[in-house]
């Protein structure tokens, strides 16, 4: 893999694994991290639409980035019944597990190449699985990770339709107590992805996930 890569949400956990990964695996040019407890052109807030903007300049202004991962999942609070949840709770969730993402997606997704096969990864979690629901609970965290699911799906039909070879995909680290190993295992597993596999739900492993 070569050109730079882009790390959106590198301030902790997987996200700052994932990038000190790259660092350390030398294979992009570039390696940008972005968060919003960074200064300068790396502070990124993914709620704030002007700061995304304003990150994907900087970004566009060298070489395309082959690897763009976007890391702002926090799960969300865990309600455990309909009765726990609140409005707020909801809307935090949303805001940061789908509509982040989105507008992080909306001002990067055209920096990537149109030859290759660029990846646009986003961090998820397998409670976005509707069909993996079996013990209910976490309302807002479930919610707002299938919402990233269809987020992914779409966007990959639309790149598909626009003729891009970008492959769009959302991966379930596996193991966000070791964010190390999950990233080494999610920077493994991202190497065989094809454009077959754009739109997919995926577990750190390469397996599909049900939607």
């Amino acid at each position: 893999m070569n050109g730079t890569a882009v790390v959106v949400g590198a301030s902790e956990g997987i996200g700052a694994a994932i990038e000190a990964a790259l660092i350390d695996e030398g294979a992009h040019g570039k390696v940008y991290g972005f968060a919003r407890d960074r200064a300068g052109p790396e502070r990124i807030d993914s709620l704030d639409e002007a700061s995304i903007a304003a990150a994907a300049a900087h970004v566009g202004a060298g070489p395309a980035p082959s690897l763009v991962v976007i890391a702002t999942d926090t799960g969300g609070v865990d309600h455990p019944s309909i009765a726990d949840i609140s409005r707020e709770a909801l809307e935090r969730a949303f805001a940061i597990n789908a509509i982040g993402p989105a507008l992080v997606a909306k001002h990067f997704l055209p920096l990537l190449p149109t030859t290759g096969t660029p990846l646009l990864v986003m961090i998820s979690g397998r409670d976005g699985s509707i069909t993996d629901n079996r013990l209910g609970g976490g309302y807002a965290r479930r919610a707002s990770r299938a919402a990233l699911t269809m987020l992914v799906k779409t966007l990959a039909i639309e790149s598909t339709r626009a003729a891009r070879r970008a492959v769009i995909v959302a991966i379930d680290p596996g193991n966000p107590a070791d964010p190390e190993r999950a990233a080494l295992q999610i920077l493994d597993g991202i190497e065989a992805l094809g454009v077959r596999d754009s739109g997919k739900f995926l577990s750190w492993d390469g397996t599909e996930i049900a939607p």
